[in-house]
């Protein structure tokens, strides 16, 4: 196997729909994995004083912020990337504040080493806030949305 094909078939690979391959021919072991997204079902926090939401400084910057105390159900991130509210930059948001949401519906898209990320709501819910902004970097387990269950 000459380096040509080995390029060839992590290209292949990469196209496919498989998350894992070993090869082995000859003198030559091939092992290839993708990183597998999970997504993980929103956690219920509750607090007791109601704390403020995020404000537009948070949005000013480009780093990472750290997970946010919020009271009432949400919805979080289930994995480190970047948050887009809407399906490309001229389309209208997945969801808006005062939205109802069925479990199913698409609310974001996080994207992942390059990897576009439909986020499903786990559960019937009402949008009562958006926490972050487009194209802002999201952390594991950070709050996205406050809702209401329905």
């Amino acid at each position: 196997m000459d380096f040509k094909q080995i390029k060839e078939l992590m290209r292949e690979f990469d196209k496919s729909g498989l998350s894992a391959m070993k090869i082995k021919k000859d003198d030559v072991s091939l092992e290839l994995e993708k990183a597998v997204s999970v997504v993980a079902a929103p956690v219920h926090v509750t607090a007791s004083a109601p704390v403020a939401s995020p404000v537009a400084a948070s949005a000013a910057s480009a780093q990472p912020t750290a997970p946010v105390a919020v009271a009432g159900d949400m919805i979080r991130s289930p994995m480190v990337g970047t948050f887009y509210g809407s399906p490309s930059p001229e389309s209208a948001p997945f969801v808006k504040v005062g939205d109802r949401v069925k479990k199913g519906q698409v609310v974001a898209i996080l994207e992942a080493m390059k990897i576009m990320n439909e986020l499903e709501a786990e559960f019937d819910c009402k949008v009562l806030d958006v926490l972050v902004k487009d194209g802002q970097p999201v952390e594991f387990d950070m709050p996205l949305f406050v809702v209401e269950k329905l």
